[in-house]
């Protein structure tokens, strides 16, 4: 295997095992970390995570569907019931 590819595993592993438990800490103290690894992403990288044009429309176009008909749909104890009726 070239040097390249064990140099590559050996960063994943670091990667896959953080150096702290995130677990453990607090909500605030996550929540300070997802603010930092926010802004640790650079402009191209956040502008890549926003919705489209067309992706707002539709989203804009669901929430005033949903302010004028609320919630629309079955109650998950009603799905249950009909999953669990279905015969396989």
């Amino acid at each position: 295997m070239p040097e390249f590819a064990d140099n590559r595993m050996a960063d994943f592993r670091l990667m896959a095992r953080p150096a702290f438990d995130i677990a453990k800490l607090s909500t605030e103290e996550r929540l300070r970390l997802i603010e930092e690894l926010w802004d640790s992403l650079g402009p191209d990288e956040r502008d890549a995570l926003l919705l489209t044009a067309e992706q707002q429309e539709e989203l804009d176009r669901r929430l005033d569907s949903l302010e004028r008909e609320g919630p629309v749909g079955i109650s998950s104890e009603d799905l249950f019931d009909r999953i669990r009726k279905r015969s396989f």
